[in-house]
């Protein structure tokens, strides 16, 4: 167990103390490379501004059956909007495997950094649930993470509340899950847009789509607590990323295809390892 002053320490890569983890044979020193469409996405232009789908229709863009106009791409709307896709084939891999990572590994830097060693740096949680004998969904959906990771070459530090994904009207049937978050500052009362990932079965595993809606913002309760520690990690207020720009969202679709496409290597094992089982 870490102590309380390591729990609170933002840091690249892994730490002498996380080696003892139990789950440390999953760390690797560098996250596997993108899939070939997210390379290829990121090396070309962005999305013609005309072609990016409204956040409005993310419920059916989304659906539980069929495709999206655009799969894998990132560009900016007439309105300013970013937009990011990414979509992740994911073998051995299943919607309910997704649902336990996302209540299992926000409460210890070392479990997200599993994610993306190179970028992921410290998070942690409004409310631990992690143990609590409810629903590996119920662990995250109303719950915020508390995360600082690279983007880019930029430390974002984010709070991201996870909603009902049923009640802002996506149909997730019970083989597929929906994970909807608000992306805000963890240091400013202000929210950045929105984050969903669809994860539905495929022939021989899962399939992650992955959508990110950014200037969208709005304002939500300041957490105070969570504020000062922020700040405290190494926190430096940037007014420029209230309004992120095209880089940004470049970034972000290299960033979002590296980490799902690694942790989906080895998800299977960690779930069966560490799920907790009624």
């Amino acid at each position: 167990m870490l102590s309380g002053r390591m729990r609170g320490v933002r840091y690249p890569g892994y730490r002498d103390a996380d080696w003892a983890q139990p789950y440390a044979k999953y760390m690797a020193a560098h996250t596997d490379p993108a899939p070939a469409p997210v390379s290829r996405a990121f090396d070309g232009p962005p999305l013609d501004p005309a072609s990016i789908p409204d956040f409005a229709n993310v419920t059916r863009d989304l659906g539980p059956t069929g495709y999206s106009t655009v799969e894998t791409g990132y560009g900016r709307r007439a309105d300013g909007v970013l937009f990011v896709a990414v979509r992740t084939e994911m073998p051995r891999v299943s919607a309910a495997m997704w649902d336990w990572w996302f209540g299992w590994h926000s409460v210890e830097s070392a479990r997200y950094k599993l994610w993306h060693p190179d970028a992921h740096q410290f998070a942690t949680l409004k409310a631990d649930r992690t143990t609590a004998p409810i629903g590996d969904r119920e662990k995250y959906v109303g719950n915020t993470s508390y995360v600082d990771e690279l983007v880019g070459p930029k430390v974002q530090q984010l709070g991201i509340e996870f909603r009902d994904p049923r009640g802002h009207g996506f149909c997730v049937p019970s083989d597929q899950t929906v994970i909807f978050g608000r992306v805000g500052s963890s240091i400013a009362p202000v929210d950045l847009g929105w984050l969903a990932h669809q994860v539905r079965p495929v022939a021989g595993g899962a399939e992650m789509r992955s959508r990110f809606y950014l200037n969208m913002r709005g304002l939500h309760r300041p957490n105070l607590g969570q504020a000062v520690r922020a700040v405290r990690r190494g926190a430096s207020v940037d007014p420029a990323d209230l309004v992120l720009g095209l880089d940004l969202a470049r970034d972000l679709l290299m960033h979002c295809g590296q980490e799902m496409n690694h942790l989906a290597a080895f998800l299977p094992e960690l779930h069966r390892e560490f799920a907790v089982r009624p």
